[in-house]
């Protein structure tokens, strides 16, 4: 199967962590949910995670509660781990080119630092 780890930056932040930090426990329970049926499901649904388009292959996993959605942006590290980079609240249709932009360029750091 396949496993969720959380990104670290040079310095030892962990921007996934404290992002699920800031939630509330029901929010918090949700996201831990989607994250265990990505570690334990052979195919996973397209509604909880999927490869966003036109990136440097960066995935979503995709977590509705109530009227909130929240977005968990990573990249696959061969093809066992998943590694997830950044999270935001989502308020838009489209996920920000911003977001997408720091997915990149943290896993890009990942992979610079991990040589």
């Amino acid at each position: 199967m396949r496993e969720v780890l959380f990104y670290k930056t040079a310095n030892g932040r962990q921007p996934v962590v404290e992002f699920l930090d800031s939630l509330n426990g029901k929010q918090a329970q949700k996201v831990a949910w989607v994250l265990e049926l990505i570690e334990s499901l052979s195919l996973i649904p397209k509604q909880y995670f999927k490869k966003l388009e036109s990136t440097d292959d960066i995935w979503e996993v995709r977590v509705q509660s109530g009227n909130n959605a929240f977005r968990l942006l990573g990249f696959w590290n061969t093809g066992k781990f998943v590694i997830l980079c950044h999270a935001f609240a989502k308020k838009t249709q489209e996920v920000p080119r911003r977001e997408i932009k720091l997915a990149e360029e943290r896993k890009n750091d990942y992979f610079r630092r991990k040589r």
